[in-house]
């Protein structure tokens, strides 16, 4: 990944019909100077890994609202693992309780989760300080 745009995509599985946050977050990513791919709504865990895989993403961020985030966010950092994309950053926005959001992150199904509210700069700084020192603008 030397020298290259950081490539993200941003995934809405599942069957949640809410995209304003994940267009948002999409736009302010792409304002910032990463490369963003936005899959539009109701993506089966297989579109989004398939997806990240074709494109070649360096991180993957996910936006649920329907509350079933404790199952689509393991099911895709498996099958992105299964295609050999487990060093892919996954980050989660969206309505997360809590404690879900530990045990995702502790059970390494993502990196990070972001509820709404989250200042955008402080997802563009998560995702550009673990990528520092291969980022090109």
């Amino acid at each position: 990944m030397n020298n290259k745009k950081v490539r993200v995509l941003v995934a809405k599985p599942g069957l949640d019909g809410h995209d304003r946050g994940a267009k948002v977050v999409a736009r302010g990513l792409r304002d910032a100077g990463f490369e963003v791919i936005y899959t539009g709504l109701h993506q089966t865990p297989e579109q989004v890994a398939e997806t990240a895989l074709q494109e070649d993403v360096d991180v993957v961020g996910l936006s649920i609202l329907s509350g079933a985030h404790m199952s689509l966010v393991p099911r895709i950092k498996k099958l992105l693992t299964e295609n050999g994309m487990d060093e892919v950053l996954m980050i989660v926005g969206g309505i997360i309780p809590e404690d879900d959001a530990a045990e995702l992150i502790k059970s390494g199904s993502a990196d990070q989760v972001f509820t709404p509210g989250e200042p955008l700069d402080n997802i563009t700084d998560y995702i550009s300080g673990k990528f520092e020192s291969n980022l090109q603008f």
